[in-house]
C-alpha cells in the first residue's frame, strides 16, 4: 500500500511540474487547438488554448510508474507491456494532434489510419496476456475459456477503450474526471487480485490525472489532446487485461461505454431514420446543448462514474 501512495504523489507533483513549463512552451509557440464547425457555439472560445497536454501526463505517468515500481522491486515483463502499450499509443495520439495542427484544422490521422495504429498497438498486450493467461477470461472467481475468441477480444477492448476516452474528451475536465473513478476501481480490483503492477500502474494515472485537472479544470488552460485520451484509453483496456477484470471493465468503465453508444445510436438512427435521439452527440453535448453547464456537466458524469467503479469493486468481490 506504500508503493501505492509513493506512485500517486509521485505522479501529481511530476505532472504539476512538467506542466507549467510545457504550458509556456505551447503557448509560446502558440500551438493551439482547432474546434470543429459542428461542435457547441460556446466550444468557439476555446480555439487557440494549448493542446497536446497528453505528453506531459504520459511522462509523469512513466516515470512514476518505473520509479515506484523499481523501489517496489516490480519491475517485470508485464510492466514494461504495460509502459510501452501506452508509449506507442500515445505516439499515435501525437501523430494525430501534429497533424492537426500543422494542417489549421481539426482533422488529423484518418480514422482508418488511427484504427490501423491502435489496432497494431493493441496486439503487444493481448500477445503478452494469451502467452502468460492463456485465453481465459475472469470475472471474480469465475473463469470463462473463449478460445480463438480472445485475441478478437482483448484487441477490441483496447482499441474500444481507446476510442471512447477520446470521444469523452469534449469538456474541460471531463474525461480526467471521470477517467479517476475508473482507474481507481480497476487499481482496487488489481490490487485485490494481486497483481500489484498493474495497481500501481493505476495509481500513477490517478496521481497524473489529479495533477493534469489542475490545468484542465474549467476554463482550461491546456487541453490533453488525442496523445492524452488515446494513449490513457489503451492504457485503461491494457491493465483491465493485464489485471484480469476484462469483463468488469464495462462496468467500472461505464461512463465512457455510454458515450460511445450515444454516438452508435445517433448515428444509426440518423442513417435508418433520418432523424438524430439525441441534440448532439457524444451525449455530453447534448446536455450541454439542453443548457447544463460545463461544470455541472463533469460534477454529475463524475458522479455516475463514481457508482460505476463501486459497483464494479463490489461485483469482484460478491462473485
Amino acid at each position: 500500500m506504500i508503493m501505492i501512495g509513493v506512485a500517486v504523489l509521485l505522479s501529481l507533483v511530476l505532472c504539476l511540474l512538467f506542466g507549467v513549463p510545457y504550458i509556456d512552451f505551447l503557448k509560446k509557440k502558440t500551438i493551439g487547438q482547432y474546434i470543429l464547425d459542428v461542435a457547441p457555439e460556446a466550444h468557439a472560445k476555446k480555439a487557440g488554448t494549448p493542446t497536446t497536454g497528453g505528453v506531459f501526463i504520459i511522462i509523469a505517468i512513466i516515470t512514476a510508474s518505473i520509479i515506484t515500481l523499481l523501489m517496489a522491486q516490480k519491475m517485470d515483463n508485464s510492466a514494461w507491456i504495460i509502459l510501452i502499450t501506452l508509449l506507442f499509443m500515445a505516439l499515435a495520439g501525437f501523430q494525430d494532434d501534429y497533424l492537426k495542427l500543422k494542417g489549421c484544422q481539426n482533422k488529423g490521422l484518418s480514422p482508418r489510419g488511427k484504427l490501423v495504429r491502435q489496432f497494431l498497438i493493441a496486439l503487444i498486450p493481448t500477445l503478452f496476456a494469451m502467452q502468460n493467461y492463456g485465453t481465459v477470461v475472469v470475472l471474480g472467481s469465475l473463469s470463462f475459456d473463449i478460445g480463438w475468441l480472445y485475441p478478437i477480444f482483448a484487441v477490441f477492448i483496447v482499441t474500444g477503450a481507446s476510442n471512447a476516452y477520446n470521444l469523452t474528451d469534449g469538456l474541460d475536465g471531463l474525461a480526467t474526471s471521470v477517467g479517476i473513478p475508473a482507474f481507481l476501481a480497476c487499481g482496487i480490483i488489481a490490487k485485490l487480485g494481486g497483481h500489484d503492477v498493474v495497481a500501481i500502474v493505476c495509481a500513477a494515472v490517478i496521481g497524473a490525472s489529479l495533477g493534469f485537472l489542475r490545468f484542465n479544470k474549467p476554463k482550461a488552460e491546456v487541453f490533453m489532446g488525442d496523445t492524452g485520451s488515446l494513449a490513457l484509453g489503451g492504457l485503461l483496456g491494457t491493465l483491465a487485461i493485464l489485471g484480469r477484470c476484462e469483463l468488469l471493465l464495462a462496468i467500472f468503465g461505464g461512463v465512457f461505454v455510454l458515450e460511445t453508444l450515444s454516438v452508435i445510436l445517433q448515428v444509426s438512427s440518423f442513417k435508418l431514420t433520418g432523424k438524430r435521439i439525441f441534440k448532439m452527440s457524444p451525449i455530453h453535448h447534448h446536455f450541454e446543448l439542453c443548457g447544463h453547464s460545463e461544470k455541472r456537466i463533469v460534477i454529475e458524469f463524475t458522479i455516475v462514474s463514481l457508482i460505476f467503479a463501486t459497483i464494479a469493486v463490489a461485483l469482484f468481490v460478491l462473485v
